[in-house]
Order: structure tokens, then C-alpha cells, then sequence
């Protein structure tokens, strides 16, 4: 291992008198470079293994030593699980049953059941966000992993899934150490980000429903351990992962207009390939165990309330088998707020009828027994939640006695703040951060050691932002004028702002410092003041007078300056864009604890980047569109342009899919690919013709065998042409020659990482399904296929393919 790796792994073990000696036999020349490395990797670590309280055991039901109880026949493992919970919920009384509708289900002693807390947070890492985890023993902290927006610029699954699995592992190790009542944790959020506005876009996967849907799988996959982690029995969980907010939630608070009694009203076709796929894929092929509805109404139905929304699409059409929670209060508004409700009863009513089974608050407990005695809520609708409650506590392995020896029961608090867990946190920020702009090359910044660095901006030194909502106490923070330090002795810092909203900035002392320098790197953006839950931004331009701070400092510098980015919604950056002064901008969203230090190897090229935009970047303009007009498509006759790359017709200050690289990447298609495709040979399969005199077809009427023999292998070669090696991110999208009205102007179907050395080549294989690639939907929602020529698309490169119908 070299001196970064092994060396830094025995000081984090050291004592001081071992470190010192260890020190003392390490060459003059090396000590340097060691002393960054070690500021960067160990300095600012927080030691998690300081509790003074013991650890407690985790709660468990069926304790083997207990005669009471373990002959109950749902303590017996070897029945299915559905045998188990019908006998449980058999034995409870009707108030014991309504205590267990709420996030806060409290114990049953007389069955051995301790209590439950429903709600914990895992949005990009552990997090004492709910009131399920306690960060009050054995482990006082968990890895901070970059806020989601950064994440998916990686496009890299195989990266989320192992982002997600080490999440999982974290979790139960916290129940294991008895610090949580739960291990249910309400994650991932998998809402499309539609407007630029929106606070809590940052949470999010970014615009695009294959890149959402394909983070929701690789998430969930890797926080419930399902097989891929080699399980025999599938059904265990490791943790359990709620994908939400069901559905078309993408306003919090904006002009006074809020989540609570917004009503979004959205197309049957907006509805099928936008605001539903993500959840899809999240249930039937990431095998989600939760799911939470929204606040909001769609089309006039609290999402919690709607039977069509949770019993028909979410149990039947797509199988979903685990619990469906309410987000918080979100049952008490149905009546309270919007009055869609005439009782408090009658929400209770609507809710349960509706398929929802556990309520993030106190509502059910208050009124679902004056639902059953006014005779308006049968029992049997009681039981039913609470089968699927218990079915995944029992799945949990809760039910099954003392955790220990069995599947997760062994993992403990040295699990929690690995070296391999902050490594992995410190690649996904280095893997997310997207470089915008790198006119003449500035980036990477020469190592040099009489060189001097002026380090400007309220971000450059606040280790908050770095970390963005939903967050517990992270292993360690290193801010990126901290990691800047360690690469530069020479380094003058200034905040040029009191804080991001920027009211008086100190222009003049910026300047001054700046004017010193051989370089100067501005890290400013956005934080939670500007941008979270419960509060949308009114504006895309950056806050307050940061601007002017910016090009302040860029016009007085010795050379051009590097901006650094920190937000996790878009920001109307067209100033520095097209700024002679302003040489290279880096976008580093919200990226964790180990975010300053990806920052600063990237400066310095340590790192070459490769993150891609998840979102359109809109310019300010854009905010004359009201937040509340949910439609997708573009209407030319009012001007209203659409929304997110697939359908956007507007100007954009930076595309979906955008990032530059220090080296340059070439395509070759490789030959092999169909050129035509033929769907006309299906009995059943009826043609149809649209105003635009387009033929199509019904994706349903065509059949599994007929779209699965029309699939499309398509190979692309990858070569890097640059002198750095780096990882590359192949997008590959189609577009159509002719569409019919409200098709997308292009949208993404596949996607692939590779990592490639200088002058390294590799083939990058997509297996693509027209039924499914090709398709898109009507206006009535039903999946066609359209006839013509479709391009697949990979940079400027494009092969036709055509479709008969």
C-alpha cells in the first residue's frame, strides 16, 4: 500500500507516544506529504467510540428463554410469515391494535412485544433526523456520504448499491448496539426533481425517472440485503427502505402556496412516464419494503386517501408487499386542512380503506376507535394494516428471538465509520463533483511549494454546508479550505460573506488577499438557509450580493480564478460562465463529510473529474413559470416551454448530462446493431393513428415474446484520449427523427460507468428492449410504440433505428 494507505491506517490506531515514533522513522522528504494526507484523512475525525454508556441489547420479541411466550405460534420461525402475523394480530385486543398504528407503537408486554419506532432517516447516511435513532452510546456518529443530487452525478449504480448496503450495514449496527427501537428508515427519496426551485431537490436523484428508478433499486437493494448479498433466505432484511413520497410531490412551500393543501394536477401521461416510474421499478425491482404517501393531492385525492394510487397500482398491478406509512400529520390534513374529509373519522376511514397502514403521527391513535364504534371502519381493515406492519418486523428478524447469531445479528459499532465506509464516502464525492467550465486548462492547479493560494467565499470554511439535511453527526468533517491547506503552506482565507445570504460582504478585504495570490479559489452557493424542506427558493441567481464578491475578486486576481459551487438545486451562473476573468467552475453539491478534501485533489488533480449534471441548470428567467403547473410537456400556443431535458424548449445554462473531464473521451460504435425492427406480426396487436397521422401500437397487445425477440445489443468503444486516467459515464439517449406531439425531444434509456487509464480503450455493451425503450405513453397514459426512425444517441454520434408497426 503506499504511504496515503497503509501508513495513515496504523496512526489511526496509534497512541501518541507510537505515533511519534512512527513519525520519527519516516524520511524528511515524505514527512510533507504524509502530514497532508493525514490532515485530510485523520485530523478532523471524530472519535465515535467515546460513550461512557454501556450498550444496551437491541429490543427483540420470542426471547427463547421466556416460556410465556415462545410457544406462541408466531414465535415459531418455521411457519410462513403470513401464518405468523394473522396469529399475532389474532391475540391482540382492539385498543392494543390501534396503539400499533402509529410511528410510535408502544410495547405489549403481556405478548412479549416491545415497542416500535416506525420512523427513522437514512437519506444519504445514518441520520438522527426522526426520533428512531439515538446517537447516545456506544456510536456517536455515522458516515456522511454526499447528499443524493451529488451522488447520482456519478451515474454509476454499482456505486449507489454499495452506498446503500453500507448504509444498511450502519443502521443494524446501531440496532445491534440497542441505540434505535427501529429499523425501519424512510429512504430514499425518489420524487422527480421538476422545478429548480424546489428546497428538497437535493434529496433526489435529479430530473430523470430511468436515472431515479435505477438509483431506487440499487438503494434499496443494498440497505435491505437482499440476495445480492448472498443470502439464502431472500425475505430477511437487513434494514427496510421506504421509497417516497408517493406521488407528484415536488412543492414544499412556495408564495405561500404549500405541500399541506396543494393540489398537483397532472396528466394520465405526465402521470406514466414521469412522476410514476421511479416508484415502479423502486417496488418490483428493488423489492422496496415501504412506502410513504405524500402530503399533497393529485387530481383532487390526498395521495393517502387514494385507493386507486395505493391498493390498485402500488399492491395489485405492481406487488407490492410491504407497509405503506403516511408522511408526518399527513392523515390529520385530509380533514383538518383540506376538508376532503367530514370527520376526523371519515379520514381515518379513507386512509385505511385506501391501503395506508401505519400513520406518522397520532391521528389514528385519537380516532380510529371512534371510526369503529360509530360502525364506520370494519375491524377487519385494522387487521389488514397491521398484518403488513408485523410482516416486515417479522422479516426484520425481530420476531425471532435474540438477534445474536443469526443473519445481521453479529455486526457491531466497529461496522459504523469504517476506513471502508469513509473511503467509499470520499469516492462518491469525488466521483459526483462535475467540472462546468476549464477554459485554457487552469485546472488542475500546478503543486508547487512557494506557490500561494487565497481561499474566498461563506462556504470555503463551513463544515454544515457541506453536509446538507437529513444528516446525523458525520465520522468526520474536513472543509475545502482545511484539505486546500494541506496542499498549500501559503494560504490566506477569507469569508467575503458572514454567511451564503451574502447582505454585506467584504469586498474590499477579499479583493485585498486576492491581489496576494498566485491563485484564487471562491467557494460560495447555497445552504439550508436558502434551500430544504418546507422552503423553496424564490430565485436561480446566486443569494444576495455574492455575485458581486465574485467578480470582485476575479477582476482584481493575478490570473483567473476557480469557483467553486456548493447547492443542491441549480444556480443561474451565466456571469461566470462566459467570464474571461472566472477560468474554471466546479459543481460539488452538498459532498459530505469527506467533501473538502475530493474538492481540493480535484483542484489539484488528484482527481479527474467526471461527474455529469443530473439536472437542466435553467437561468432565472425560468422562475415566471409558476412552481404549481406541474405539466412536463411543452404548450407553444401560451409559451409555456416544459420542463427537464426531455422536454425543455427554452434556454439552458447548462444541459442535463454535462461535465467536462481533464481528459478528452472518443466513441465508436461498433457494428452489429438492427436497423429495423418489425412489430406488424402480431395477431393481437392493433394499429393506431394519431392527428400527426403517426402509426403506433399498444405496448401491452404486443406481447412479452414479441418485444424480447426485437432487442437491441448495441456496443459502444470507449477511449480515453487524455494523459490522466479518470471514469467516464456513457450516456446513451434516443431521439426521434418525427414524434407526435408530446413525445420527448430526447430522453435517456441506458447508462454505464467505466474507469479508464490514459490511452486505455474498453467496450461499453447496452442490451436495450424497444417495448420498453422505445415506447413512451398516449395521452390516455397506455404505453405505444411509435413507427419511424429512432436514433440511439452517444455524444454526437447517432445510429438510426427503424420501427414497423
Amino acid at each position: 500500500m503506499s504511504v496515503r494507505g497503509s501508513n495513515a491506517l496504523k496512526l489511526i490506531s496509534s497512541s501518541p507516544s507510537e505515533t511519534h515514533f512512527f513519525l520519527s522513522t519516516i524520511p524528511r522528504t515524505h514527512k510533507m506529504k504524509l502530514h497532508r494526507l493525514l490532515l485530510i484523512n485523520l485530523i478532523y475525525i471524530t472519535v465515535i467510540l467515546v460513550g461512557v454508556e454501556s450498550t444496551q441489547s437491541p429490543p427483540f420479541s420470542c426471547d427463547s428463554s421466556n416460556p410465556s411466550t415462545k410457544s406462541y405460534p408466531f414465535c415459531k420461525t418455521t411457519l410462513p410469515i403470513s401464518d405468523r402475523v394473522r396469529d399475532l394480530v389474532s391475540r391482540l385486543t382492539l385498543d392494543e391494535k390501534i396503539s400499533q398504528l402509529v410511528n410510535s407503537a408502544p410495547a405489549i408486554p403481556r405478548l412479549g412485544i416491545p415497542a416500535y419506532e416506525w420512523w427513522s432517516e437514512a437519506l444519504h447516511g445514518v441520520a438522527d433526523a426522526g426520533p428512531g435513532i439515538m446517537f447516545n452510546g456506544t456510536i456517536r456518529s455515522a458516515t456522511s456520504f454526499p447528499q443524493v443530487i451529488l451522488t447520482a452525478a456519478s451515474f454509476d449504480v454499482h456505486l449507489w448499491y454499495r452506498i446503500g448496503r453500507a448504509i444498511g450495514v450502519e443502521a443494524r449496527a446501531v440496532y445491534n448496539a440497542g441505540q434505535t427501537k427501529g429499523l425501519t428508515f424512510w429512504a430514499p427519496n425518489i420524487n422527480i426533481f421538476r422545478d429548480p426551485r424546489w428546497g428538497r431537490g437535493q434529496e433526489t436523484p435529479g430530473e430523470d425517472p430511468l436515472v431515479t428508478g435505477s438509483y431506487a433499486v440499487s438503494y434499496v437493494r443494498g440497505v435491505q440485503g437482499d440476495c445480492l448479498q448472498g443470502l439464502k433466505r431472500c425475505g430477511e432484511l437487513q434494514a427496510s427502505a421506504c421509497c417516497k413520497h408517493f406521488t407528484a410531490y415536488d412543492l414544499d412551500d412556495w408564495k405561500g402556496i404549500d405541500r399541506f393543501k396543494f393540489d398537483a394536477r397532472v396528466t394520465m401521461q405526465d402521470l406514466a412516464d414521469t412522476y410514476q416510474p421511479p416508484f415502479h421499478r423502486c417496488i418490483e425491482e428493488g423489492r422496496a419494503s415501504g412506502i410513504m404517501c405524500a402530503y399533497n393531492r393529485v387530481n383532487g385525492v390526498p395521495s393517502c386517501a387514494d385507493f386507486n394510487l395505493l391498493t390498485n397500482t402500488a399492491r395489485k398491478r405492481w406487488n407490492f408487499e410491504g407497509y405503506i406509512t403516511s408522511d408526518c400529520d399527513a392523515v390529520s390534513i385530509i380533514h383538518d386542512s383540506y376538508g376532503f374529509a367530514k370527520t376526523p373519522e371519515d379520514a381515518v376511514v379513507d386512509v385505511l380503506k385506501a391501503g395506508m397502514d401505519v400513520n406518522c403521527g397520532t391521528y389514528l391513535l385519537n380516532h380510529t376507535k371512534s371510526a369503529v364504534m360509530q360502525k364506520k371502519l370494519p375491524e377487519s381493515e385494522i387487521d389488514r394494516a397491521l398484518e403488513n406492519l408485523f410482516a416486515v418486523r417479522m422479516r426484520l428478524g425481530l420476531f425471532n428471538g435474540n438477534p445474536k447469531g443469526q443473519p445481521y445479528g453479529d455486526i457491531g459499532p466497529n461496522q459504523v465509520c469504517s476506513v471502508e465506509h469513509q473511503t467509499l464516502a470520499l469516492d462518491a464525492a469525488r466521483d459526483g463533483i462535475v467540472l462546468l467550465k476549464n477554459s485554457q486548462r487552469l485546472l488542475p492547479l500546478p503543486k508547487g511549494k512557494t506557490m500561494s493560494l487565497a481561499v474566498i467565499g461563506p462556504n470555503a470554511n463551513s463544515p454544515k454546508t457541506l453536509i446538507g439535511n437529513y444528516a446525523g453527526p458525520p465520522c468526520k468533517f474536513i472543509t475545502p479550505l482545511q484539505a486546500l491547506q494541506s496542499y498549500v503552506k501559503s494560504t490566506m482565507y477569507h469569508p467575503g460573506c458572514d454567511d451564503v445570504a451574502c447582505s454585506s460582504p467584504s469586498i474590499e478585504k477579499a479583493v485585498e488577499i486576492a491581489q496576494k495570490a498566485d491563485y484564487v479559489v471562491l467557494v460560495v452557493g447555497l445552504d439550508q438557509t436558502q434551500e430544504r424542506e418546507a422552503h423553496d427558493r424564490l430565485d436561480l441567481v446566486l443569494p444576495g450580493k455574492q455575485q458581486k464578491l465574485i467578480t470582485s475578486v476575479a477582476k482584481a486576481a493575478k490570473k483567473q480564478v476557480v469557483l467553486v459551487l456548493l447547492s443542491g438545486g441549480p444556480v443561474d451562473i451565466s456571469f461566470a460562465k462566459y467570464s474571461n476573468n472566472i477560468g474554471s467552475i466546479l459543481w460539488a453539491g452538498y459532498p459530505g463529510g469527506a467533501g473538502g478534501a475530493a474538492i481540493a485533489e480535484t483542484i489539484f488533480g488528484d482527481h479527474n473529474p467526471g461527474g455529469r449534471l443530473p439536472v437542466t441548470w435553467y437561468p432565472q428567467d425560468f422562475t415566471k413559470i409558476p412552481m404549481t403547473d406541474m405539466r412536463m410537456r411543452p404548450e407553444s400556443n401560451s409559451g409555456y416551454p416544459g420542463r427537464t431535458y426531455r422536454f425543455y424548449t427554452g434556454e439552458k445554462v447548462f444541459e442535463f448530462g454535462y461535465g467536462l473531464s481533464y481528459s478528452t473521451y472518443s466513441y465508436e460504435s461498433i457494428p452489429g446493431t438492427r436497423n429495423k425492427l418489425y412489430f406488424n406480426q402480431s395477431s393481437t396487436a392493433h394499429v393506431y393513428e394519431d392527428t400527426d397521422f403517426i402509426r403506433y401500437t399498444s405496448v401491452a397487445q404486443l406481447g412479452k415474446e414479441l418485444c424480447d425477440s426485437n432487442n437491441i445489443s448495441i456496443s459502444i468503444r470507449v477511449r480515453n484520449e487524455g494523459e490522466m486516467a479518470g471514469k467516464h459515464s456513457v450516456l446513451l439517449f434516443v431521439r426521434r427523427l418525427k414524434a407526435s406531439a408530446g413525445s420527448p425531444i430526447i430522453k435517456l434509456v441506458a447508462f454505464q460507468s467505466v474507469h479508464l487509464n490514459a490511452g486505455e480503450s474498453a467496450d461499453v455493451g447496452f442490451l436495450l428492449n424497444p417495448c420498453e425503450h422505445f415506447s413512451g405513453p398516449n395521452k390516455d397514459g397506455l404505453m405505444v410504440i411509435e413507427e419511424g426512425t429512432h436514433f440511439l444517441v452517444v455524444g454526437d454520434q447517432g445510429h438510426p433505428v427503424t420501427v414497423v408497426v
